[in-house]
């Protein structure tokens, strides 16, 4: 009889728990799509260029000429990796990329809810699209030889017939951004990544997480030299013009909305409209178990462990 009522209770929480998920992903889908629609044209226009940058890497390969690899402090102190190990940079930065995504996303599931996702990508696609601007300048300007074992002499990936038609000048495809010559300096991979890490940086909470993050930009850095797919100019420039660019463009951007700085109040019967706004400020469902009491420390998000003297709590 016992075992029969631990299994009741069991699947009564868990029920209970599905209901609270469900309504907070669906309070948050409707936060999100209001925010999307005012902010639509931003997230556009940063996809379009994406797609510029990506044509622009694709036409200088056009234009790539193999030749001698360069001389490269990095490749004197760096034992080469090789092409059967070549996949652990591309592992490491796939393992970024991945988890910034996944973490954009956290509001739909979590209960601590940090950002906005609309604004966020908003803000992320800007400091993307600034650096790939002078990215796109700075390898047309000079084209350097290929480092990566596809761009040396005697590789049939090294160069690119001129395209038969728009249509094929216009069409990117993965095998052409994995097999892209010429679009050295500076580093793509350390665009997105120093981008990715300095957000998280910013708006993330756990201190552990930022801190192995970091960890894996710079091991990157040394990956993608001991790869051969980047001279290390390429890494060291991406390095200062990446956050000097960041640093600048998030000066001129607003800064994003906090959704812990609301105190919130346990729900009365007279409180409905103070409900309905809470769930389009925060995302929630609505559920008073879910509301906490949450701070805002001198504007910015308190990381996990770190102590604090001074809070304000806004509204108070």
């Amino acid at each position: 009889m016992a075992l029969v009522g631990t299994d009741k209770d069991m699947s009564f929480y868990i029920g209970r728990e599905a209901s609270k998920l469900w309504k907070r992903f669906c309070a948050e889908i409707t936060t999100e799509i209001n925010l999307l629609a005012d902010n639509w044209k931003y997230l556009l226009g940063g996809f379009i260029c994406q797609y510029i940058h990506g044509l622009a890497a694709r036409g200088v390969h056009y234009f790539h000429r193999p030749g001698p690899i360069l001389q490269d402090v990095g490749f004197y102190l760096l034992p080469e990796l090789g092409q059967d190990r070549a996949y652990i940079s591309e592992t490491v930065f796939t393992t970024i990329f991945l988890s910034f995504i996944m973490w954009t996303f956290h509001p739909f599931i979590f209960k601590t809810k940090k950002i906005y996702t609309v604004l966020i990508w908003c803000r992320v696609l800007a400091f993307l699209v600034g650096c790939q601007f002078l990215r796109i300048i700075t390898f047309y300007s000079t084209q350097l030889p290929g480092p990566n074992y596809h761009c040396r002499e005697g590789s049939k990936l090294a160069t690119l017939p001129p395209p038969d038609n728009i249509l094929q000048a216009l069409l990117i495809v993965p095998r052409g951004m994995l097999y892209g010559c010429g679009d050295l300096i500076f580093s793509s991979h350390m665009i997105f990544s120093i981008v990715f890490v300095r957000t998280y940086q910013k708006y993330g909470t756990r201190r552990f997480i930022k801190q192995c993050a970091w960890l894996a930009v710079i091991a990157q850095s040394f990956l993608i030299i001991a790869s051969r797919k980047h001279y290390t100019v390429d890494v060291v420039v991406a390095w200062y013009t990446v956050n000097l660019v960041v640093f600048f463009i998030d000066k001129t951007l607003p800064e994003l909305p906090d959704r812990t700085s609301a105190l919130l109040l346990p729900v009365t019967k007279d409180s409905k409209s103070k409900e309905e706004n809470h769930k389009l400020l925060n995302g929630n469902s609505g559920d008073p178990a879910e509301w906490r009491p949450r701070t805002q420390i001198n504007g910015k998000i308190v990381e996990d462990g770190k102590t604090v003297h001074e809070a304000v709590i806004n509204g108070v």
